[in-house]
């Protein structure tokens, strides 16, 4: 069986890293500032699994595995908050609502 090389996956990690810390930083809707943080944190993800395939060890997959127990713990009440936000100042822009700061 062919694996890939350790230096694209570590590339490919880094490049979806980077594109969803971009988003993250430009986006103001805060749907895309969830997914973002899912982008980076499945970039995270990759970047342990290709590194437990390359010393053949379970370490990358079971760190993979609390990644994304992670992951979805943040959806769960990130998107809580987001309906709570959402209800109470019809908006998701991440500028109008400097209202929260006390």
């Amino acid at each position: 069986m062919n694996q890939i090389p350790m230096r694209d996956a570590l590339i490919l990690a880094g490049t979806l890293f980077s594109l969803g810390l971009v988003s993250l930083l430009v986006r103001r809707n805060l749907i895309f500032v969830l997914m973002s943080l899912e982008v980076m944190l499945n970039a995270t993800g990759l970047a342990f699994v290709a590194g437990g395939a390359r010393w053949h060890q379970a370490d990358g997959q079971v760190m993979f595995i609390f990644i994304l127990s992670m992951a979805a713990a943040e959806v769960a009440v990130g998107l809580a908050l987001v309906f709570q936000i959402y209800r109470r100042f019809r908006s998701l822009d991440a500028d109008e609502l400097r209202d929260l700061r006390g």
